[in-house]
């Protein structure tokens, strides 16, 4: 594996895990909050940033869209 492999892979899961967090922030706001004071941001933030970290221990596993071969 080269550098290039490397840095194609670091873009591929940063996509990922910003996608992640930006998914898990929607969810974790959820409908029931009326006003924007009323959302817990730290509970959204702490729980956001937890499954950016899954999600980048994740594409250790493999990247399908990162070839080892290109």
């Amino acid at each position: 594996m080269d550098k290039q492999y490397w840095i194609r892979w670091a873009k591929a899961a940063g996509v990922r895990a910003l996608k992640t967090v930006a998914q898990t922030a929607v969810a974790l706001i959820g409908t029931n909050a009326i006003g924007i004071t009323e959302v817990n941001w730290v509970g959204v933030a702490s729980g956001a940033a937890l499954a950016g970290v899954v999600s980048l221990l994740t594409s250790l596993a493999g990247i399908p869209e990162v070839d080892m071969e290109q």
